[in-house]
């Protein structure tokens, strides 16, 4: 097994893979996923039963809604959620409005876009510490309600009191701006869920939010995947940041999603 660094602040290329459930071999994808916030495996072709056999070395695989595989489409025929998928066209961490955020989350590619398509990614623990020593400090102090209605009015800007309804039965959560956790690593809470900073006059709130996902997302703390059939890409959840890039809604592309459980509630 070899590791080979994408980009200087994030991602790291597996390669020379013999076996997937060799406990080195598991225990060097955790250990590089930590450091290195996202891991990726070209070509792997894993299909949905060795998909969930290499996760459950890495974790316990969730089941929202009673599946392990999530099918990731904008084609409502595969999906019943895919009207909402539009949402991941803008920078963000899942789980933000859980208690518990998911560890990881595991993609593998089954069919890819001709255009567009791809999955950026930024690290929200290089953005916190290349900033400006006074400004960690003062976020700090900063607490953040998350809302799935604040991602979704990014895609629907001028929405229908019906569609507002429906947002607003899913649970909003806040959590510290800036999250430290156990182990001692501080990382960003932000993204497209950040509604506003608890206390803060909503012109600020926004302004600020805006300016932290800016700074967090600049090229240098980022990594971008132009998928090929068959990778296999895993990241860390709760400190990266991520995105797809824009694909027609006729695309083909599919990927399917598995999820490792939380460990650490959000601060």
């Amino acid at each position: 097994m070899h590791t080979t660094a994408l980009r200087p602040a994030i991602g790291v290329a597996v390669t020379g893979v013999a076996d997937l459930h060799d406990d080195t071999v598991v225990s060097r994808c955790l250990e590089a996923l930590k450091w290195r916030g996202v891991l990726v495996v070209r070509g792997l072709h894993l299909d949905d039963e060795a998909q969930l056999a290499f996760c459950r070395e890495l974790g316990t695989v969730l089941a929202p809604g009673g599946r392990e595989i999530f099918t990731i489409t904008l084609d409502p025929a595969k999906n019943r959620a895919a009207k909402y998928l539009e949402g991941t066209f803008f920078w963000h961490i899942d789980d933000t409005t859980n208690a518990v955020p998911a560890k990881a989350t595991v993609l593998t590619a089954r069919h890819v876009a001709m255009e567009g398509g791809g999955t950026q990614f930024a690290s929200t623990y290089a953005a916190y510490e290349n900033l400006p020593a006074a400004d960690r400090k003062r976020y700090e102090s900063l607490r953040v309600v998350h809302s799935f209605e604040a991602s979704q009015r990014l895609v629907h800007p001028d929405p229908t009191p019906e569609q507002v309804a429906d947002w607003r039965t899913q649970p909003t959560h806040e959590t510290d701006l800036v999250w430290a956790r156990k182990d001692g690593r501080k990382s960003l809470v932000i993204g497209a869920t950040a509604d506003h900073i608890v206390g803060m006059a909503p012109d600020e709130s926004r302004a600020l939010l805006d300016e932290l996902l800016d700074w967090s997302t600049q090229e240098r703390f980022g990594y971008t995947h132009d998928w090929t059939v068959g990778d296999l890409v895993i990241w860390d959840n709760t400190g990266i940041l991520h995105r797809a890039l824009p694909y027609q809604a006729s695309s083909e592309r599919e990927l399917h999603r598995t999820t490792l459980a939380g460990e650490e509630a959000w601060a």
